[in-house]
């Protein structure tokens, strides 16, 4: 009994990520990669930007601290909202290990290394992550000519591998835990507004060239199993307690 009704808390949650997973793999279907020396307008390069700044460091903490007041504004009791708490934080931390653990097992050179050996700035892409920071950061800049600044800024900032996404991991767990929170509560239009938010942080980083396809898939399927590890109370509200 404790089993089933231990899975039959995130099923919410897990249609939630079910429903981000499929739309995100549809898209993949006509957007799998970028054009990464195609022309960029700013209003582009500000929409993506801003997207995948929500979901990266340090703008996922204003993320984490709007979700995080949620249990505030749907005024739960102050013990379900520390519980809710502590499970997302739980959720935050596993995401973290399981994705650092990752990129330093699976070491799979990202796309706009690609890019620059195309572009004859390195051998190959492996040996993009041979060189040292500073060198890194170079040869990253050889490409301005070629490249948009929009997405230089990124390629510079992230010089780690690419399996698995670590901003699509964090939307997937937004979407799992939170998205999951909505609709327990049936409340579809946040739920929506969720989804709709990490698919356009796993767009983003397609078109930034920071990731393949895969890596954003193995991240969602990633934060799937990440939430079977969280543990499970009674969340209710002061009308629920009522009845």
């Amino acid at each position: 009994m404790l089993t089933t009704s231990f899975f039959a808390k995130k099923i919410p949650g897990y249609i939630a990520l079910l429903l981000f997973a499929t739309i995100m793999s549809g898209i993949l279907m006509f957007f799998s990669t970028a054009d990464l020396s195609s022309n960029v307008t700013d209003s582009t390069g500000l929409v993506f930007t801003l997207l995948t700044e929500s979901a990266g460091s340090p703008g996922f903490l204003i993320t984490v601290v709007g979700l995080s007041l949620i249990p505030f504004i749907v005024k739960l009791p102050k013990k379900s909202i520390f519980r809710l708490g502590i499970q997302f934080a739980i959720l935050l931390v596993l995401s973290f290990v399981a994705k650092t653990t990752l990129k330093h097992v699976t070491e799979v050179p990202r796309p706009y290394t690609y890019q620059l050996q195309s572009l004859g700035i390195v051998h190959s892409a492996s040996d993009f992550y041979q060189l040292s920071d500073t060198e890194k950061e170079a040869a990253v800049d050889s490409a301005r000519t070629t490249v948009s600044e929009w997405r230089l800024s990124h390629w510079q900032g992230e010089t780690n591998y690419s399996l698995p996404s670590g901003h699509t991991i964090f939307a997937a767990v937004c979407v799992v835990f939170w998205g999951g929170f909505f609709l327990g509560r049936r409340q579809f239009v946040p739920a929506a507004i969720l989804i709709i938010w990490a698919t356009g942080v796993g767009v983003s980083r397609i078109w930034l060239g920071m990731h393949w396809p895969t890596d954003l898939l193995a991240s969602m399927a990633c934060a799937g199993l990440l939430y079977c590890f969280v543990p499970e109370w009674d969340i209710t509200t002061a009308h629920d307690r009522k009845h």
